[in-house]
């Protein structure tokens, strides 16, 4: 009897640990481009519009397990951003192929940062921050505090 006792604290403890885990851990939750621009529009945040192709592309790979799957990087991206995803695999409907056609995507991955108007946030300088490849997790994290402090104070 006693055994059985410790075996379920045992068990309960474990089953504790790992809905703490879970609570803790905010995985990123994608939204469509068109519930995305919405989101975004209402709430007044810059998007982060990710054209992923998922397995098999070694961007993607990289970006999902090193970038998306950080708890660090997830919970900043959904505090800060409307995140946004468009699966390459599928047929892109008439908004989505559109927006990649502006950044003359080539049906390749492409990342882009929007303002809630669906612009190009730009530096100061006017350059686009739109593609970037594999990156450190720190050098992520830095870049979204740079997109959203420039989205900040460009007046958007």
């Amino acid at each position: 009897m006693k055994k059985k006792g410790k075996v379920l604290l045992q068990v309960m403890v474990l089953m504790g640990t790992v809905l703490w885990g879970a609570a803790v851990f905010s995985a990123v939750r994608w939204y469509s481009l068109h519930e995305g621009m919405e989101k975004a529009h209402e709430e007044k945040k810059p998007l982060i519009v990710d054209f992923f192709y998922g397995k098999g592309c070694p961007r993607c790979e990289v970006l999902q397990t090193q970038v998306y799957d950080n708890p660090d990087i997830s919970r900043k991206i959904m505090a800060d951003f409307i995140p946004v995803r468009i699966d390459l695999t599928k047929k892109l409907d008439e908004e989505e192929e559109k927006l990649g056609e502006q950044y003359e995507y080539k049906k390749d991955c492409l990342l882009l940062f929007l303002d809630h108007k669906g612009e190009v946030i730009k530096t100061p300088q006017g350059k686009s921050l739109c593609f970037m490849d594999t990156v450190d997790p720190e050098g992520f994290i830095q870049y979204l505090d740079f997109v959203k402090a420039h989205y900040r104070t460009s007046g958007q």
